[in-house]
């Protein structure tokens, strides 16, 4: 199979994997608290990695511990807690659609700290991007005007992604992807352990619904999380920054029909907001 055929069906199956990952959270939102969700997560996900860390620890070199330290944080750990807090007063798809800015804050820091060189479409791509981003953070734009404080951890989120795209691109590209996962988790995944038995986790768990929620975090967390991430790692060092980013392109799509398939109020304001982002990343692609 062509190459470039190959990525973008990798593409595509990423965004089908992570536009569902919404309503997996959302799920397990029912029962346990946003810290347990996420904490939740990332344990799993390191649990499900765990077989790889010896063969990454001897592929490894000292150069590589910072960025693989970035990546762990900003493109794992914190992001995590943002969206999942989020999502607590949120609906899911409208999460899906902010997560498309990611592709523009990949290249506005490329920009400015990785040394790329965009075209005059990429820069207007920006524009309209972030005017699309602006629309959906404007909680009321007929009456009075407020900021959706919580639409801001998302778009902060987005950018955490985007500095740990560029950083896998630029510094790990001699690491190969299961590695880079792996080591990535080993800094999150035993204090997400130790924090999410230290809470009332295991009481929730057999509440009513708790088994159920629980389960949506396992396949939130092996599939959704160690599985997607290692896929996505690969995708950026095979393709480039801007091009893997780029499968926030198509996660809004499949986030909305999560969302009208779960009874959520998509409105005029979320199409239009819609729009104009995935309008901008494909003039930045």
């Amino acid at each position: 199979m062509d190459k470039s055929i190959r990525n973008y069906l990798i593409l595509l199956f990423l965004a089908v994997i992570w536009g569902s990952s919404f309503i997996l959270m959302k799920r397990g939102l029912e029962v346990f608290s946003y810290t347990q969700v996420s904490t939740l997560r990332l344990f799993i996900a390191f649990l499900s990695l765990f077989p790889f860390i010896v063969r990454a620890l001897k592929r490894v070199e000292k150069k590589h511990w910072g960025a693989i330290i970035i990546t762990a944080f900003l493109g794992n750990g914190i992001p995590a807690f943002l969206f999942t807090k989020a999502q607590t007063h949120l609906e899911s798809s409208f999460v899906g659609i902010l997560n498309s800015l990611t592709p523009l804050f990949t290249l506005i820091l490329g920009i400015y700290f990785f040394k790329s060189k965009p075209s005059k479409t990429n820069i207007i791509g920006i524009v309209i991007g972030l005017s699309g981003a602006l629309i959906l953070t404007f909680s009321d734009i007929g009456g009075a005007i407020s900021i959706n404080h919580y639409a801001l951890f998302v778009i902060l989120a987005t950018i955490f992604y985007a500095i740990s795209v560029n950083v896998i691109r630029k510094y790990l590209s001699d690491l190969d992807a299961i590695s880079i996962s792996a080591l990535a988790f080993l800094f999150l995944g035993p204090a997400s352990g130790i924090y999410v038995f230290s809470t009332d986790f295991g009481s929730l768990l057999f509440t009513d619904g708790g088994k159920e929620a629980f389960i949506y975090i396992v396949i939130l967390a092996v599939i959704g999380t160690s599985f997607a991430v290692v896929i996505f790692n690969k995708l950026v060092k095979d393709s480039s920054a801007i091009f893997a980013s780029s499968v926030t392109y198509l996660i809004p799509i499949v986030a909305l029909l999560w969302g009208v398939f779960d009874g959520e109020n998509i409105t005029i304001y979320h199409l239009a907001g819609v729009t104009v982002i995935l309008s901008g990343v494909y003039l930045v692609n």
